[in-house]
């Protein structure tokens, strides 16, 4: 049976893996015989018993972590795609995925399909992806005809199913590639309570309505107070409310969380096509006739400026340790 290799990503705050790289190895076992692929530290026992527990039936990883400069999660995938020769290699559709994806893509001259939400194997056992366009309005399949398909595959476009297997543990030397990478000299300090835009099962998400800049860091608070990951419409980020990379939308993230609620936002098509795979919509706006309200299972009608931080102060009443009971005997 040919392999898969899917990218694993590691959550550093809770010290495992992450949902998306357990999804992949569930999309893995329908192409063939999944192998996790593991970049940076070796992984920890926990790690490697959270993959196996997903079907992993190998774990490969640095040979050499102490290397500098160290091998990068491209270099890793190219070497055992030279080494595996699998049926394709799948990867966490996220920000720094997609940039491995194309990098990994251009390295092996194969082909790429980037945003899946499904895969299946074709008539020939070749992998399939399905993909949405058109602000989700159609399903396309599509295939990769020139060497080894590199796929990238939304987080949590599928649910991670357990497998039990026992998993070999694999190290191979790589050698880094010549080339020189972007470094990234800075980036802003993220709230240490909130989760990545890709991986929240809540997202709090602000539009023009929420009126200001201000009244943005109450929205921020609100999705800390709820381990929250903060997002924004198109005009939000216009505005410069949000960073860019936290747009949601038709030419921003797809996400997928458990809750999502949208504050200010009037629900267009183009912010729609981004957030209506959430399972549970909460909406907060003062237009009755927006169209996010047809697709909130729950609405409130008013001021976002009024009711934020209203619910902001309830959150945290009800977060707020109680009082240790009166000595019933003050004597």
């Amino acid at each position: 049976m040919a392999k898969v290799l899917t990218l694993v990503e590691r959550d550093a705050r809770e010290g495992t893996v992450r949902r998306s790289a357990c999804a992949l190895l569930t999309l893995a076992r329908r192409l063939g015989e999944p192998v996790a692929v593991v970049g940076g530290a070796p992984p920890s026992g926990e790690v490697i018993k959270e993959l196996s527990r997903h079907g992993a039936t190998e774990i490969w990883c640095l040979a050499d972590t102490d290397q500098a400069p160290r091998a990068t999660d491209t270099d890793l995938l190219a070497a055992l795609a030279q080494r595996l020769n699998p049926a394709a290699i799948l990867i966490a559709s996220t920000s720094g995925g997609q940039e491995t994806a194309a990098r990994l893509a251009i390295r092996l001259d194969s082909g790429i399909i980037t945003d899946a939400v499904d895969l299946h194997p074709g008539p020939g056992g070749e992998a399939v992806a399905v993909q949405r366009c058109l602000a989700g309005s159609y399903l396309v399949e599509s295939t990769i005809i020139r060497g080894v398909p590199v796929i990238t595959v939304r987080p949590e476009a599928a649910l991670p199913e357990p497998h039990p297997a026992e998993a070999a543990l694999h190290t191979i030397a790589v050698e880094p590639s010549p080339h020189r990478a972007p470094r990234v000299v800075a980036i802003p300090e993220p709230r240490a309570a909130c989760p990545t835009l890709d991986h929240a099962d809540i997202v709090v998400a602000g539009g023009r309505g929420v009126g200001s800049r201000a009244a943005f860091a109450v929205l921020a608070d609100v999705a800390e107070a709820l381990g929250a990951a903060v997002a924004g419409s198109h005009t939000a980020a216009e505005l410069g409310w949000v960073p860019s990379e936290a747009r949601v939308g038709l030419n921003g993230k797809t996400v997928h969380p458990r809750l999502y609620l949208a504050c200010g936002v009037s629900g267009s098509v183009r912010h729609r096509a981004g957030m209506q795979g959430a399972k549970t919509v909460i909406a907060i706006g003062d237009d009755p006739a927006a169209p996010i309200f047809k697709l909130a299972e729950l609405g409130v009608v008013g001021d976002a400026q009024t009711i934020l931080p209203a619910l902001l102060a309830e959150i945290r009443a009800r977060r707020r340790p109680h009082d240790p009971d009166p000595d019933p005997d003050p004597r």
